[in-house]
């Protein structure tokens, strides 16, 4: 799906704006994001870190979150911004959530307003849908 260029500076934007309620007084580094349901819903996140790093969390799970939390299970992008030098690209454990969802379309910038778009598979190719990773049952002899 080629994403509209109005709804790629409107998720951009939206991203941009909720870097600055980033939680980040270790690492410093803000990152902002929001995530397009198939409605045409938009949810931001921005990163919440912790002293113990295990409970920090990425923009994008808590845009996905507040998503998910609202009752929205069909996804079309997300859009991720961070003060990096190229765009900024999302962790195999962000990939492996997406996938979960099934987004396929990630916008990815930096606040230098480069934008590059890939599909969730070009990043993580071997990323699992929901039911490659179902437990199986144990057939019993």
């Amino acid at each position: 799906m080629m994403m509209n260029p109005e709804i790629i500076d409107t998720m951009v934007r939206a991203a941009m704006q909720v870097m600055d309620n980033a939680y980040v007084p270790y690492g410093k580094a803000p990152i902002g994001a929001c995530v397009l349901a198939s409605d045409g819903t938009f949810y931001t996140g921005c990163n919440i870190e912790n002293a113990i790093p295990r409970l920090s969390v990425f923009a994008e799970e808590v845009a996905m979150y507040r998503a998910v939390a609202d009752g929205k299970r069909e996804f079309d992008a997300i859009a991720v911004i961070g003060d990096t030098e190229e765009p900024f690209v999302p962790n195999g454990a962000v990939c492996q959530l997406l996938a979960e969802f099934n987004v396929q379309e990630i916008i990815m910038t930096n606040m230098d307003g480069v934008v590059k778009t890939a599909k969730l598979t070009d990043l993580m190719p071997y990323a699992r849908a929901p039911m490659d990773n179902a437990l199986r049952p144990i057939e019993e002899d």
